[in-house]
């Protein structure tokens, strides 16, 4: 399966190795994602989409056991505060189902920050851009198709 997050990553020559598994509406998280394939639940990355008031829509890449900190957030973004984004708008603005939300690719381009925790793996996965697909790639090659910084998210 190609998805654009997959076609972008690709086009940049980037190297990734990308890893399917059986999905389920029950469980979307990446705690499930991070079973079913096998791998640590912190090197299995999940995008959540969130607003702040000033910069508008943005996306934290976090490790699938944790949460997001709402504050340390809309501190990376340069904002005072940042909440989730309604799910009935993800995909108009992202053209990404929950579940299957890359932060490459998205339909509009979105400020992404990834949780500096990344940096401890060789290779994190992703979401892939579809429901039960991830792809695995570097940290620094994240930041680099998604035009990501870095930042304490959790």
């Amino acid at each position: 399966m190609t998805t654009n997050a997959l076609r972008l990553v690709r086009s940049l020559g980037i190297e990734v190795e990308t890893m399917e598994y059986a999905w389920s509406e029950d469980d979307l998280s990446a705690t499930a994602a991070a079973g079913k394939l096998g791998l640590d639940p912190d090197r299995v990355f999940k995008t959540i989409v969130v607003r702040g008031p000033k910069v508008g829509p943005f996306m934290c890449v976090v490790p699938g056991s944790a949460e997001v900190d709402l504050r340390k957030a809309a501190k990376a973004a340069g904002d005072k505060s940042a909440g989730p984004l309604p799910l009935r708008e993800l995909e108009a603005l992202t053209g990404y189902v929950r579940g299957g939300c890359s932060p490459v690719g998205a339909k509009k381009a979105l400020p992404v920050f990834i949780d500096e925790t990344a940096v401890l793996w060789d290779t994190i996965s992703v979401s892939a851009g579809a429901r039960g697909l991830q792809m695995l790639l570097s940290p620094a090659d994240l930041a680099r198709a998604s035009g990501a910084v870095f930042a304490d998210l959790v």
